[in-house]
């Protein structure tokens, strides 16, 4: 239940819906072919807990440093450029929120990993950037392969403790929505994997998995709005709507009230 009284909420909604307001932009479109409408429902893109190691820079106006850990979908497999994936483009979107800082977005994907990669180069592609967020994108290897999943969240936990140890604020990214991955039959255990471990460990989880599903069963989009040919990685349209939806649940848990203990005791439960 939340703590917070009613006219906090309101104020609170208020200010959300003002940072995701622009989630229901148009993104540019490609030659003379209109872009669908880029939106998600709130409840899709708002991320659970506060950042409070970027809240930190924001107050202070230092730079920003984040690290996106992941495989192909986070190198970019699918984007036109290396300007069109994921990070770079979250890195226009955090500027667009936060004009007067500098923020870096390190793109540190590989293609083809599952978890134990890139836990094995934590240390040099993570920790030594001394990131203020780590993105940590994961899953989806181990899915189409058909991996196990009994060890998954004990790995998943041990990369938290490297990322907490590391005193950067993280969010997991869960699997892609795209034919080749729902059509293994360990997906949705996957994405449920992923998502019960976040909570546990109390760690923030973007649902690209859901915000994918939500695209194409509530938007209509077909596949090849924002799935690549190849039927599994996504396109320059789908990475710069993720990074917008990122770039504005970013900014709003970095911005968010955090209430102090005395405050919450005076609250009714």
């Amino acid at each position: 239940m939340s703590n917070d009284n009613p006219g906090q909420r309101v104020r609170k909604s208020v200010a959300a819906a003002a940072l995701f307001a622009g989630l229901a932009l148009t993104l540019p479109a490609h030659a003379e072919t209109a872009a669908p409408a880029c939106d998600a429902p709130l409840d899709l893109i708002r991320l659970a807990n506060p950042l409070p190691h970027i809240a930190k820079k924001l107050t202070l106006g230092e730079p920003i440093t984040i690290v996106a850990i992941g495989s192909s979908s986070t190198a970019g497999a699918g984007a036109s450029s290396a300007a069109a994936t994921y990070p770079s483009r979250l890195q226009v979107e955090l500027h667009q929120h936060f004009p007067k800082l500098s923020i870096n977005v390190i793109n540190r994907g590989v293609g083809g990993e599952e978890v134990p990669d890139m836990l094995a180069r934590f240390d040099s592609a993570v920790v030594a950037a001394k990131p203020d967020l780590v993105l940590w994108q994961l899953g989806t290897n181990s899915v189409l392969r058909g991996h196990k999943l009994t060890d998954h969240g004990a790995l998943i936990r041990t990369g938290l403790a490297k990322i907490r140890a590391a005193d950067a604020d993280v969010v997991l990214i869960d699997p892609q929505f795209a034919p080749k991955v729902i059509a293994k039959p360990e997906a949705e255990s996957m994405v449920a994997l992923i998502s019960t471990t976040a909570k546990r460990e109390d760690v923030d989880l973007f649902r690209r998995f859901d915000v994918m599903r939500h695209w194409r069963d509530v938007a209509h989009l077909e596949f090849e709005t924002f799935v690549s040919p190849d039927g599994l990685h996504m396109n320059d349209w789908s990475y710069a709507c993720m990074a917008k939806g990122l770039g504005s649940a970013i900014a709003e848990a970095a911005q968010r009230p955090v209430m102090s203990a005395t405050a919450a005791s005076h609250l009714v439960p």
